[in-house]
């Protein structure tokens, strides 16, 4: 029978048995690095149990316990579930109650923005609310439909399929688009790819977030002024273009009148809750209460006969599948994907960055990978039960930790509560003013904007400020995904940028100490004559500055030789490389190293390594390098790279 793959390999055993007799000899025996394949696989076991190595005890567990553990590392509630108690039910259906309260307006609001039917908003407050309850990791983390990834789906689908001329098309579209985001995903957890999320950096996302909050807002007029004919388009000239052209259309104030009214009301409610704590339950009521009374207002006057739009109807009831409605082929499948993708990382960035937020406010770790898989869980299930792409919102998990939410049963309160609504009040939202709608959605808005944290940026980065204002303008005068398009353009030009010009430091020693940093971060550190000490600051040495990193090294060796030509004991006889930085090499890289020792030993000097990683050693010995620089100039530290040269009377201290 073969082996399993978790022990330990007979060269790692003849490593055991028969130790090196220096440090440098285990930088050169060091066992075979694992196989991408190996790394891929204890990556998607790591998601759902512990480490497992040559002393992990995970391994002598019974299968039994295994799979407890795997089902406690899918499902977490089964984990804090046990000590689940009555206090704390208390808390979390209070927390539920509350949440839902605010969650019924702000998903009809957002379905719209979604161009979808009310309905389909609700259904996103309810089956991802609960699927995320059992597999999230965060307690506080509230689950529904967003207002940036609502416009962001309307923006971008309705480019493919008109929802005025063809809704059933465009809700197809929705539900795969949904799909798909789900699938990317889960993929990111399993395999722990959540640095791809990444690349929309903090930056990008505060400027995509104010771009988007202002588009929104433009938008929402058309609600409030109860506009008929709107743009589709997205950029602010011709949302302005519309409204100013509207305002030459008779136009009913009524509309106007209603929806600023509660916009009011809403706001002093928010203003009033934000300075004393213990009323922050009414703005979280605000926006149900605003939609309870302007729908009886507009009910008892007939208000809706004299001009006022109106909701009109929303179909209740369960949840119809959407299975047969997912969309597989045809002509806009490549764009369907490209949708899913950019909502599923927007949806994912949002969620991790609020949860994580008020995870460190309660004083607990999230499991980013965890928090993946089940954002993509919830939505998979989600485009099956006629749900679209839902994540975690600031507004609502900010009313959830106020009201003193527990554990993510404040989650299946409010789904319950949703489903029950859903089931016995629809047919009161008839007569809800789409103008209230508009009032809420523009209510939530203020939050997305953050210019004290740009201004932060700016202080900080300047480049960092260039993607935050890059993703600003480009949401703001082209299209949220030419937005997300500029930002991640910046994000990858200036990690380009690093890779290319890469830090080359030269080295000193602390007086006293082994230590060895930067010259001229640490201008006291001591030179070491006839050495020089070089540490090169890139995680990768490879084609792309492999020949940018040979010149610096060359260069600083030239003014090396510059200052000791006057005196010719201090003349420079060894090069040591610090390499601990340097996470990965390719051929390029190695190729590099080669021409750079070529030059050396033709000027008569040594090339010694220091802390080669894992990947650079196992790559250096299979392109035979060790052997042409001997494996006696190969050390664990550049501590004891110096002591070598020092050794063997090629350089002296300066004193």
């Amino acid at each position: 029978m073969g082996s399993s793959a978790n022990e330990p390999s007979q060269e790692e055993l003849d490593v055991e048995s028969n130790p090196p007799t220096s440090t440098a000899g285990w930088v050169l025996n060091s066992p075979k690095p694992p196989s991408l394949w190996q790394e891929l696989m204890d990556s998607v076991r790591e998601t759902f149990l512990a480490p497992r190595n040559k002393y992990s005890v995970a391994k002598k567990q019974p299968t039994s316990k295994r799979a407890l553990l795997f089902l406690r590392g899918l499902f977490p509630i089964l984990g804090w579930g046990c000590q689940y108690d009555r206090g704390k039910f208390r808390s979390d259906l209070m927390a539920g109650l509350t949440l839902a309260s605010l969650s019924i307006p702000q998903s009809i609001g957002y379905a719209n923005l979604a161009r979808l039917d009310p309905q389909f908003g609700l259904y996103t407050s309810i089956v991802p609310p609960l699927i995320y309850a059992v597999m999230g990791s965060s307690r506080e983390l509230a689950i529904g439909p967003v207002a940036v990834v609502s416009l962001l789906l309307s923006s971008m689908i309705q480019k493919l399929v008109d929802p005025s001329v063809d809704p059933g098309a465009y809700r197809q579209i929705v539900f795969t688009v949904t799909f798909f985001a789900g699938v990317f995903q889960t993929t990111f957890g399993l395999f722990r790819l959540g640095f791809l999320v990444d690349f929309l950096s903090h930056a990008a996302i505060v400027g995509f977030m104010g771009g988007a909050a202002i588009v929104i807002g433009l938008q929402q007029l058309k609600g409030l002024f109860g506009i008929t004919h709107f743009t589709n388009k997205t950029d602010v000239v011709s949302v302005s273009k519309s409204v100013f052209n509207s305002f030459h259309l008779p136009w009913n104030p009524n509309n106007f009148l209603i929806g600023c009214s509660f916009l009011i009301l809403i706001l002093a409610a928010r203003f009033l809750g934000r300075r004393k704590k213990k009323l922050f339950w009414i703005s979280a009521i605000a926006p149900l209460l605003s939609v309870i009374l302007s729908t009886t207002i507009v009910a008892s006057t007939r208000a809706d006969k004299h001009g006022v739009n109106t909701v009109k109807h929303v179909k209740g009831g369960i949840m119809p599948s959407s299975v047969h409605e997912l969309q597989f082929t045809g002509p806009y499948i490549r764009e369907v994907v490209k949708i899913g993708l950019v909502s599923g990382a927007i949806a994912l960035t949002e969620a991790i960055a609020v949860g994580q937020s008020f995870a460190s406010i309660k004083g607990y770790q999230m499991d980013g990978s965890k928090e993946l898989v089940a954002m993509g869980c919830m939505n998979l299930v989600g485009s099956l039960s006629s749900c679209y792409v839902a994540t975690g919102s600031f507004s609502r998990t900010a009313v959830n930790f106020s009201a003193g939410c527990q554990t993510t049963v404040s989650n299946i309160v409010m789904a319950i509560t949703v489903f029950v609504s859903l089931e016995l009040l629809t047919k009161l939202l008839y007569y809800t003013p789409t103008a209230i709608l508009a009032s809420i959605i523009l209510s939530s808005l203020p939050g997305l904007i953050d210019i004290k944290e740009a201004y932060t940026i700016w202080k900080v980065d300047k480049l960092d400020f260039l993607t935050c204002m890059g993703a600003f303008i480009g949401v703001l005068f082209g299209s949220v995904e030419i937005g997300l398009l500029v930002a991640i353009t910046i994000s990858f030009a200036k990690i380009f940028l690093n890779s290319i010009w890469p830090g080359i430091e030269m080295l000193g020693r602390i007086p006293g100490t082994e230590i060895f940093c930067s010259i001229k971060q640490y201008p006291m550190v001591t030179e070491i004559e006839g050495l020089l000490m070089i540490r090169i600051d890139s995680a990768l040495l490879c084609f792309i500055n492999a020949n940018f990193i040979r010149e610096r090294i060359t260069r600083c060796l030239s003014e090396g030789e510059d200052k000791s030509k006057e005196n010719a004991e201090q003349k420079i006889c060894a090069v040591v490389i610090d390499l601990s930085n340097v996470m990965n090499i390719d051929t390029s890289g190695i190729q590099a190293l080669e021409e750079l020792h070529k030059k050396l030993v033709s000027h008569g000097v040594e090339l010694a390594m220091a802390n080669p990683r894992w990947q650079v050693i196992h790559k250096l010995k299979l392109a035979n390098f060790v052997e042409k620089i001997s494996s006696e100039w190969i050390f664990l530290t550049v501590e004891e790279a110096v002591n070598a040269c020092l050794g063997s009377n090629k350089a002296e201290l300066k004193f």
